[in-house]
């Protein structure tokens, strides 16, 4: 965007101070942030020979670029005259735009490559974890076990920062949906794994624990090869990429080509028509056919399916005589044609979602006392291989239900991710039903082993989870029928909803229409400026990793977010998120304003009261923005002014940093020119190295899967000996 500022202003004959001091910091961003992009590159180059010099080629290209346009907004060389001969933007626009052009290519080569790099390391990763997976099958004694056990542990660690980070850059949101769910499977089976192998090693002659180890394996390789397809954008060969259409989407585009007769009459031919509405009442008789759907529900499909093929035939007819006469009677019987077909297609649709939608919520109802696990644990324990052969059965015939569920589900989800978490899930219960009946087994054959206890808990554990997951997914097909969008997103800088704000619900998310965009367009372009600002005055710092750096840099990121969402881009969607970012950006001021205390401590006493006086602005800044933020409004204008409130006192915030910023880095070089070196750190400073995390980047933390209970089991992995 800075760029396209660049290339698209106005040629005036005269120019105000503030227009060229606004060009100039807008070339200077560039520059600057072109520098660090190209850092990161050459960073990159430096650890991957084999792509080293493609890389630094396309890094050089990107550093002339940035410095060129730098060089061609410096408008201090206007204070000469014209006869200097002086190029800058206002005497080279086509530089400009040149220079433009082989700073985006160079950048796209850049990515390219890192990308190239990222793919490879995963794949990499992947290796890695299959061969030690190959060792941990082979292994025959505890001690063995325990120390590849640590080295798949670390390796899983590895594997899950690298695909958290891929799956937060992918667009496709199918691809986004995929890789949750493989990533879903590895977390789980990470677990079940450790115990599942315990369990073999500890009873190393009973089938039912060698059946229930090789299923979390056989399920961990899958999982690992949907990764690496996802990521490659392969397939094996012969394989389809995705399971067949679903109802939803069936009569989405059924309707459409309906639709488009209003526009054009011979776009398409009845045959095609015809076989469409046969494909979605095709996948209709899943529901007919299922044991559980409702007579109720069965025979209004039934009737709607019948009627569907009614108003077609009455439609092609129409149709065809619209044809080869338009007149203006046949033209209106075409609309009504048209308006009755679309109207019975809506009602099979909501039909079909509620025999879907009843269905989960009688079973998840039903089944959310766990009473069938309970008994297993119980009668394991027992030993009583009857009881447990009894319920076993009872457990099969709830995973049929649950299957069958999911697949009816999938029909009404509305979304092709919702689709993909569907087809997730019934996976999930075939897979994880057998392996919790072979886990219960093994316990009623070895009722005193606390390992095959642990294990059973383990697969019981991921049942229920599994069907938590489902109610979570229940809601969000519903919120899409309705209209709704489920919450789902957690951003950058933002809590998740409804754990860290009890105000929420008063909250209405609505988006800004054009007309407020405008209003608010020159506050947004402020801020704006007030972030390349902040950013030049960052890069001065010597100590990238001082916490006053830190906490603006977050700060500013958090300020470039909101500046986006005047521009109806970025991130931060609706009203409701824009105020949640205020929130944690008042938050994180004051976490600024804490550093700053700590810092005077280590100044002279005559610089001590200023600093503390810019702190005690800073906090009372900070309170303000939070007020603001969390109070309750209702009503369009009024939800109006509160973002222009908001936004404003982030500006003025962010005004205030500009200025703070500049007096630390002067006092912090004062004093190691007067006293060769500073006071010792203090505790904000040894928190930051114990810690080794930025304040701003909880997504590297929300993102991995159970990267942190899986790095205690692999520092804890003693307590296997005693078992």
């Amino acid at each position: 965007s800075q760029i396209t500022t660049l290339i698209n202003h106005k040629d005036k004959p005269k120019r105000s101070d503030k227009t060229l001091q606004a060009i100039q910091r807008v070339g200077q961003a560039v520059n600057l942030a072109v520098g660090r992009f190209v850092t990161v590159g050459e960073a990159i180059a430096n650890e991957n020979h084999e792509l080293k010099k493609e890389m630094s080629v396309a890094c050089i290209e990107a550093r002339r670029a940035g410095e060129t346009i730098a060089k061609l907004t410096d408008v201090a060389s206007l204070d000469h005259p014209e006869s200097d001969s002086h190029i800058t933007i206002f005497t080279d626009k086509t530089g400009v735009v040149k220079a433009a052009r082989l700073l985006l290519s160079s950048v796209t080569k850049v990515l390219v490559l890192a990308d190239r790099i990222v793919i490879k390391q995963i794949i990499t990763s992947r290796n890695k974890v299959l061969a030690t997976m190959e060792q941990l099958e082979k292994v025959s004694s505890f001690q063995e076990f325990v120390q590849i056990f640590s080295q798949f542990g670390n390796e899983m660690v590895e594997f899950a920062h690298l695909t958290g980070d891929r799956q937060n850059d992918l667009k496709d949101e199918k691809k986004k949906a995929r890789m949750a769910a493989s990533r879903a499977v590895l977390e789980k089976c990470t677990m079940m794994l450790l115990t599942a192998s315990k369990t073999c090693l500890r009873h190393p002659d009973c089938e039912s624990a060698r059946i229930n180890k090789d299923g979390v394996f056989h399920r961990m390789r899958l999982a690992l090869e949907q990764v690496i397809e996802i990521v490659t954008d392969s397939r094996p060969t012969g394989e389809n990429e995705m399971a067949p259409i679903s109802i939803y989407s069936g009569i989405k585009e059924f309707k459409n080509k309906v639709e488009g007769l209003r526009e054009n009459l011979y776009f398409l031919s009845k045959e095609n028509l015809s076989t469409m509405l046969e494909v979605i009442l095709e996948h209709t008789e899943d529901f007919t056919d299922s044991a559980y759907t409702s007579h109720e529900h069965r025979e209004h499909i039934l009737e709607l399916s019948k009627q569907a093929k009614m108003e077609l035939e009455q439609l092609v007819s129409v149709w065809m005589q619209a044809q080869n006469q338009k007149t203006k009677d046949l033209m209106e019987d075409l609309e009504v044609a048209i308006l009755k077909t679309c109207q019975c297609m809506n009602d099979l649709k909501r039909e079909v979602h509620s025999a879907a939608t009843s269905l989960a919520a009688d079973l998840l109802k039903y089944h959310t006392d766990h009473m069938v696990l309970k008994a297993l644990k119980i009668t394991g324990v027992e030993g009583n291989l009857e009881a447990v052969a009894e319920y076993t059965c009872k457990l099969s015939e709830q995973k049929e239900q649950l299957a069958e569920m999911c697949r009816l589900l999938r029909h009404v989800s509305g979304t092709e991710p919702l689709e993909i978490t569907c087809i997730h899930a019934e996976d999930t219960f075939q897979v994880t039903g057998p392996q919790i009946i072979s886990a219960a087994e093994t316990l009623a054959l070895h009722p005193s082993s606390k390992i095959a206890k642990e294990n059973l808990e383990v697969f019981c554990e991921a049942w229920e989870s599994q069907l938590s997951d489902m109610s979570m997914l229940l809601r969000e097909i519903n919120d899409v029928f309705e209209g709704r969008r489920g919450e789902k997103r957690v951003y950058l800088s933002l809590p998740r909803p409804g754990k860290h704000n009890a105000n929420l619900k008063a909250l209405k998310p609505v988006k800004l229409d054009t007309e407020e965009q405008a209003k608010i367009a020159k506050l947004g372009l402020e801020l704006h400026l007030l972030t390349s600002d902040m950013d030049s005055e960052t890069e001065k710092w010597e100590d990238q990793e001082n916490e006053i750096v830190q906490h603006g840099q977050g700060m500013s990121s958090m300020a470039y977010s909101m500046y986006l969402f005047t521009r109806g881009e970025g991130l931060l969607k609706t009203t409701q998120d824009l105020f949640h970012q205020a929130e944690i950006f008042a938050t994180e001021g004051t976490k600024l304003a804490s550093a700053l205390h700590a810092f005077s401590d280590q100044v002279h006493n005559d610089d001590k009261p200023l600093l503390l006086l810019e702190a005690e602005k800073l906090i009372s800044m900070c309170k303000q923005l939070q007020i603001t933020a969390k109070a309750s409004v209702q009503g369009k204008s009024a939800t109006f002014t509160k973002v222009d409130a908001c936004i404003l006192k982030t500006r003025n915030m962010m005004t205030l940093l500009c200025q703070l910023l500049p007096l630390c880095c002067k006092l912090l070089r004062k004093n190691k020119a007067g006293n060769g070196c500073l006071k010792p750190a203090p505790p904000w400073r040894e928190d930051k190295i114990r810690t080794g995390t930025n304040a701003h980047t909880p997504e590297r933390r929300a993102e991995t899967f159970g990267i942190k209970s899986l790095e205690n089991h692999v520092t804890n992995m003693t307590f296997l000996e005693s078992k």
